[in-house]
């Protein structure tokens, strides 16, 4: 693609980026085949090809950010299957990481608009005040149907239906500490806590650890780290993002120091796509370039680390199928395809994969939020895809998309890592047991 960008817009090294970036589509729209916004509406500007002349547009003409273009940027769930999908490897990631940080500091947006992303951006990424939220939102449950019949209010309509009740209180695991290996150590790994998950399934890094402690792995809970960025990075708050992001690399670079790390592994996989975009977000900054760069570096998802251990070939059968979802952060962020359906096969599942596997099941962090009417629709076509399968157990790698396909199934939902502790020795995840399914005699 050419651009015109004057060489004082080219010295803003964001710009710079942004242009490189822009010059390597050659407008060729396999993209939009792939793209979940462009499926279901068939409007060019809801695809990334569209995005990316919108975006242009505006960098190019350095103007503010203007309806028309956040009505479309908005739309975008930054699944990012348009990148797997792209023959001529546009990052179209950093773009609208980019253009969101621009809409964020040039666009005035509507008062409702900016309380409900200003309460989100207050609340999910601190672990406490979102248990507060959740339990008032579990009182305030019954008042949706009336907020949904308020446009601007409907973002709220959709946070109270995908409460799940009132919040357990901090497990042991999510304390600070060391959890040790069983038998000599042949590893030592920091386990993110993060802000939502620990909040809403305290039980998914309890498996992890019990897995990782069986197979000789010692685990710690670093100290002072905390949200990852990406809930607000992906709303355009930039600042907020990298202040996260610095203090993490700061809690984690201590323990490298320390004690050492042999990885920093992730159970939640839209926090893994950020975190190991921290050498890009703070390459920068010249007193966390290097130290981002190495903790990016040694960054893993859970399945990518288990895939490492050697879990044994199970002997008999769990006697389950279990639909494994991908999610997108993961498959398409990540490029972490293979091992979380290879492990559950290894372990004993029988696994298949739903048709439409690359298309994004509408949590996309906030996005289920903001967006709800089109993140219903794709997590309808999501789930209808799931239990055509008619699976007994669904799988999937990141909270967000067990919390959404949840909100529409009745089937059980668990993290992929606590069905591999079940299968090694664990107990057997509680929505599983809730079902009333245990393994094959």
């Amino acid at each position: 693609m050419q651009t015109t960008f004057s060489l004082a817009q080219l010295a803003d090294p964001h710009v710079a980026e942004s242009e490189k970036i822009l010059r390597a589509c050659v407008h060729c729209g396999f993209c939009t085949a792939t793209c979940p916004t462009y499926v279901l509406l068939g409007d060019e500007l809801d695809s990334p090809r569209g995005r990316i002349y919108l975006i242009k547009d505006m960098l190019e003409n350095d103007r503010p950010a203007t309806q028309e273009v956040v009505k479309h940027v908005d739309r975008c769930l930054s699944c990012l299957s348009c990148m797997t999908t792209c023959p001529s490897g546009v990052h179209y990631m950093h773009l609208v990481d980019h253009a969101r940080a621009h809409i964020h500091q040039t666009y005035q947006r509507p008062f409702f608009d900016r309380l409900n992303r200003a309460l989100l951006a207050a609340i999910l990424p601190y672990r406490d005040r979102f248990r507060f939220a959740l339990a008032g939102a579990a009182l305030a449950k019954p008042l949706a149907p009336v907020l949904d019949l308020i446009k601007p209010l409907r973002p709220m309509a959709a946070m109270l239906r995908l409460a799940p009740g009132f919040p357990k209180g901090r497990a042991p695991s999510e304390m600070p500490g060391t959890h040790a290996a069983t038998g000599p150590r042949r590893a030592r790994v920091a386990l993110l806590g993060g802000c939502a998950q620990p909040v809403l399934r305290p039980e998914i890094d309890e498996a992890a650890i019990r897995l990782l402690n069986r197979f000789q792995v010692e685990v710690v809970r670093v100290e002072k780290e905390g949200c990852c960025g990406s809930l607000v990075h992906h709303m355009g708050r930039e600042e907020q993002a990298l202040a996260q992001a610095r203090a993490n690399v700061d809690a984690w670079t201590a323990e490298i120091e320390g004690q050492g790390l042999d990885a920093i592994l992730v159970t939640v996989s839209g926090c893994g796509t950020t975190i190991k975009d921290y050498g890009y977000m703070l390459r920068l900054d010249p007193a966390y370039a290097e130290k981002a760069r190495r903790v990016s570096a040694l960054a893993k998802d859970i399945s990518e680390y288990a895939a490492t251990l050697g879990l044994p070939v199970a002997e008999r059968p769990m006697g389950h199928k279990v639909a494994y979802h991908a999610a997108c952060s993961l498959q398409h962020g990540q490029k972490v395809k293979g091992p979380p359906a290879q492990l559950l096969r290894t372990v004993g599942f029988e696994v298949a994969e739903p048709s439409e596997s690359h298309i994004c099941c509408g949590s996309a962090g906030t996005y289920n939020m903001l967006q709800s009417e089109l993140a219903v629709q794709l997590r309808d076509r999501k789930v209808a895809n799931i239990e055509k399968l008619a699976p007994s157990i669904i799988a999937a790698g990141n909270i967000g998309c067990m919390t959404q396909i949840g909100s529409g199934t009745d089937l059980p939902i668990v993290h992929t890592v606590e069905l591999l502790d079940w299968a090694t020795g664990g107990p057997v995840p509680g929505p599983v047991a809730a079902a009333g399914l245990h393994a094959a005699a």
